[in-house]
């Protein structure tokens, strides 16, 4: 770790527990990058989270920190936001803890189009319970709970927060990470909701039920198979098979909700209607 990266972890409480190979460092390191790189203030930020792997990150990060229920991170958050808009808040959470019992809450947070960032570390399984398949794991592929093949067809979350609002929507991976980091930049910078799904790897219930190798090969398989929205749109149908996009896919300037409900109070102050 770079030293003047320090000032942002928990030394007391690292080494981390993540397994082996585990992507989700690579994630937190992004995100740690991201605000040092805009040298936000440490003590302005709030970073929350739910349960589940990627929801030890805020353990070992040195901001104002909250480890809430399974599921309902941006439902913490949007009290946080509401209470201290002034605060950076930031929701890590994982793709069971937002897409299957928080996916309601991600649907209205984008919705609201409340100034909150979140990042996904998707692994596209349940880690910290065993390897149970999620709304993220693959068609096809197999879990704990999926030994002949997951029935499911998984989520688009990236087009799944978009129908619903969100105003500013991007994906990148572990293996990208210097795009990663960028695009967790641009999502800080952003006023109102944004999204960005990043991609990790479960090497130790997601590759090995799926016969994926060990990490390095899972970071090649990122390599191989994500390929950039600029670049897709001029392929024809046929080479995107079996193919995931990254980039950025959506950006764009609404009300925000916060300031939208200041509005509201002033004018119930005010007498007005």
């Amino acid at each position: 770790m770079q030293h003047h990266l320090e000032k942002y972890f928990r030394m007391d409480k690292l080494p981390h527990i993540w397994c082996p190979g585990c992507g989700h460092g690579i994630l937190m390191g992004a995100v740690v990058r991201a605000i040092d790189n805009l040298k936000l203030e440490q003590d302005k930020i709030c970073v929350v989270s739910g349960i589940g792997c990627s929801s030890r990150a805020p353990g070992y990060m040195n901001f104002d920190t909250l480890h809430t229920t399974h599921g309902r991170a941006l439902a913490f958050a949007t009290g946080i936001k509401l209470a201290k808009p002034e605060l950076k808040v930031i929701v890590v959470t994982g793709d069971g803890d937002c897409a299957a019992i928080g996916g309601n809450h991600l649907i209205h947070a984008a919705r609201r189009n409340i100034d909150i960032t979140t990042i996904v570390f998707n692994n596209n399984i349940y880690g910290m319970t065993s390897g149970q398949y999620s709304p993220m794991t693959p068609k096809g592929a197999y879990a704990t709970t999926a030994p002949y093949g997951n029935v499911d067809r998984n989520f688009d979350l990236c087009k799944l927060a978009m129908a619903a609002g969100a105003t500013y929507v991007a994906r990148g991976t572990a293996y990208h990470t210097n795009q990663l980091i960028k695009f967790i930049e641009d999502a800080l910078n952003h006023k109102g909701f944004s999204l960005v799904d990043a991609v990790s790897i479960c090497p130790t219930y997601f590759g090995r039920k799926n016969k994926l190798g060990n990490a390095i090969n899972m970071l090649k398989w990122q390599k191989d198979h994500a390929v950039s929205v600029s670049v897709a749109e001029k392929l024809p149908p046929e080479k995107l098979e079996g193919k995931f996009l990254i980039g950025k896919f959506h950006k764009s300037e609404e009300p925000e909700y916060v300031e939208e409900y200041d509005k509201i109070i002033k004018k119930a102050q005010e007498g007005r209607k």
